[in-house]
């Protein structure tokens, strides 16, 4: 009989499919008037932010194939031209498909040889989060992915590994202090650095 103690509960592959069934109808529904409105994440507009969301979600397929990633240059996706929702959309299918691969989630990749499945957790991570913050910039509501899809539970676990060291590399902000009636979603905003109740009024 195989031990599996150790085996994951969840596949990189399916998470990302769950994240990504959310992301994207947000990403379809941003209007070009909203292009340049402020966002959570106060270094980026609502149209850098997708551009650095679709740079994520393109670089991270190479990671998932073992490969390096580079993020050297910062493309501008959004002036490439006016389908890149679609873009968007397929390239969330392409990273799902590549995270799905058989040994995507398996030993280490990157530059820095990190564990495959802690990269693949952050690719999660900015699909989730990201998403969140361009719907709240856009006015949308955003659903996190379901809980039986064990996305939140996973990120959970990913930020309070990983937290400590995005924080001093300023990925994150300091965790802010969560609502005492927040939610899942809104637990996991608080401890990357975001107000769980941020609008753009607030910006």
């Amino acid at each position: 009989m195989t031990d599996t103690s150790d085996t994951p509960a969840y596949k990189i592959g399916d998470l990302l499919s769950a994240a990504a069934a959310q992301a994207v109808p947000v990403v379809r529904a941003i209007p070009d008037d909203r292009l340049a409105a402020p966002t959570p994440c106060a270094d980026y507009d609502v149209k850098a932010l997708v551009n650095h969301l679709l740079q994520v979600i393109v670089q991270f397929q190479e990671l998932a194939a073992k490969r390096n990633s580079d993020f050297s240059e910062s493309p501008d996706y959004v002036a490439e031209g006016a389908d890149w929702r679609d873009r968007f959309a397929d390239e969330a299918r392409k990273l799902v498909a590549a995270w799905s691969a058989p040994g995507a989630d398996e030993g280490t990749t990157g530059a820095m040889d990190m564990p495959a499945r802690t990269v693949g957790c952050m690719a999660l991570l900015d699909l989730t989060v990201h998403a969140w913050d361009l719907a709240r910039a856009t006015g949308q509501e955003y659903r996190p992915a379901p809980e039986g899809s064990g996305v939140l539970e996973t990120l959970q676990e990913a930020v309070a590994g990983f937290g400590p060291t995005a924080r001093k590399m300023g990925v994150f902000g300091e965790p802010v202090a969560a609502p005492a009636d927040a939610t899942a979603l809104e637990r996991l905003l608080a401890d990357t650095g975001r107000d769980p109740r941020w609008t753009p009024a607030t910006a």
